[in-house]
């Protein structure tokens, strides 16, 4: 008779499960004809926290794109900065 001493293991599988977030959002800034070029790049360093060089680069493609996306995030961090964009004058929006 054979005794078998070893234990009998039974291996636990540990599965991730995706949760599905919310997509983010982007806030879309438009051309306009009133805002001037510093006008613009200064409320993008203020307002969405742009370097001097990301805030230059956004303003000179809504100028010759019409459009630029300056921030991208979900709606509850969006929101307020797109409605500080808005008092300042400047055509945004969220998508």
């Amino acid at each position: 008779m054979i005794y078998n001493n070893q234990p009998h293991w039974k291996e636990q599988e540990s599965v991730d499960t995706l949760v599905k977030e919310a997509a983010p959002h982007v806030i879309v800034l438009h051309n306009d004809d009133f805002n001037t070029f510093d006008y613009v790049i200064d409320c993008l360093i203020e307002i969405c926290e742009h370097t001097l060089e990301q805030a230059q680069q956004c303003t000179f493609l809504v100028h010759y794109k019409g459009k630029c996306e300056v921030k991208t995030g979900y709606l509850e961090k969006l929101t307020p900065i797109h409605q500080a964009l808005l008092k300042k004058g400047l055509s945004s929006q969220i998508v």
